[in-house]
């Protein structure tokens, strides 16, 4: 796209869902790092969650995660979202935390798990008719660590007899968006180890459901590009949870690592037409900000999105195009370095401007004073997270 304001066009209709839990207290598994100002209660995120959309103008919903932001009235939660400006957005399941769920959650080899697992999951659904989600997100920890603990092909069968119940449940509207994380908890097998598992689940169910990739979930070398490029051709691309790794599930800010694959993986989503929202895909942030600020590590990680995605816009698609039939292997990297290589800061800012923006999300964040308000008016109660 070589049209400067259709690149802006393009990007002012971008939306980029941010998570209730990025806003509690969260990390590792060795430590979570308590800070002062995390909301107390699911209102509270949403109240967190608001100001990255304040000052972005491109992060109108928020997910939802249950139990951890389980409330009586999920109507009335809804409704506290609209007033703030943004709304519900994914209804993620938990299902890995109870100690029923040692051995697994839908694949467990106890039926009676299985049935409390899937009921969760229902009621997943439930909250989605309540809040007007249009999707459910699916992420299973189940699997084994040692060679003959369960047969792999039985826990095939129950995942695909958990999924297809979901599946039956979702209404015209709605959809799942399966998860796949190569290892952790598990070490042996994972359920839902690759892309491919989850294809091939969502492939025999139907249209509504769909593979969400979690760019932190890959062995080292993976190109989630292809992965990318693959599920739209396909029409399975349902999402992705943003975030980066250096090793494994770091979680940390996406971009951070590795800024050149996030722009390759961008640049597939507009080669695939994924940013039409035609194709639904849903672009979310999955994170654990251990050690920075919650609201400004949001802000800041919707902008490295905003980044990657302008320069994918702003790729000379003729010329890349041109070399590649060509045969002129050089000249089509040289292409595709030149757009990665732009500075397109400028343009962003003279966007968030006629958006009616601060210039700088982060600078205007910080000179808000909401940081300050909040640090003081959350000194008591209890402050979510999941703990470690």
């Amino acid at each position: 796209m070589n049209d400067t304001s259709a690149v802006k066009d393009a990007l002012r209709r971008q939306q980029i869902e941010t998570p209730s839990w990025a806003y509690g207290n969260s990390g590792t598994r060795f430590k979570v790092f308590a800070q002062p100002g995390v909301p107390r209660t699911p209102r509270e995120k949403i109240d967190d969650a608001a100001q990255v959309h304040r000052f972005t103008g491109v992060a109108p919903s928020v997910a939802i995660h249950i139990p951890w932001d389980r409330v009586d009235d999920y109507a009335a939660l809804a409704a506290h979202a609209k007033e703030r400006g943004v709304r519900i957005g994914a209804v993620n399941t938990n299902v890995f935390q109870d100690d029923d769920y040692m051995l697994g959650s839908v694949t467990n080899p106890d039926p009676a798990v299985r049935r409390k697992a899937l009921d969760q999951l229902l009621e997943a659904v439930d909250i989605m008719d309540a809040t007007g989600s249009r999707d459910l997100k699916l992420w299973f920890s189940d699997g084994t660590n040692y060679p003959g603990q369960d047969d792999i092909r039985d826990r095939q069968d129950r995942m695909a007899e958990a999924l297809a119940a979901v599946y039956e449940r979702l209404g015209d509207d709605q959809r799942f968006l399966l998860e796949y994380k190569l290892f952790e908890p598990a070490f042996y097998t994972t359920d839902l180890p690759d892309w491919g598992t989850s294809y091939a689940h969502c492939l025999k169910l139907g249209p509504k459901a769909q593979v969400v990739v979690d760019t932190g979930h890959h062995a080292p070398g993976t190109n989630i590009e292809f992965i990318v490029a693959f599920l739209l051709r396909e029409g399975k691309l349902g999402g992705f949870d943003f975030n980066s790794r250096f090793y494994a599930d770091d979680d940390l800010m996406v971009g951070a690592a590795d800024p050149f694959q996030l722009f390759r993986i961008m640049y597939e989503v507009m080669r695939g037409g994924g940013y039409d929202v035609e194709t639904g895909v849903a672009f979310m942030l999955d994170q654990c900000h251990n050690i920075e600020p919650k609201i400004q590590g949001q802000i800041r990680s919707v902008m490295n999105v905003q980044e990657a995605t302008a320069k994918a816009l702003l790729l000379d698609a003729d010329a890349l195009r041109s070399a590649q039939r060509s045969g002129d292997v050089l000249e089509a990297n040289a292409v595709f370095m030149d757009a990665y290589n732009t500075d397109v800061r400028p343009l962003l800012a003279e966007l968030r401007e006629e958006m009616g923006l601060h210039p700088d999300p982060v600078a205007a964040y910080k000179a808000s004073g909401y940081y300050e308000r909040i640090t003081e008016e959350r000194k008591d109660g209890q402050a979510a997270g999941w703990g470690a």
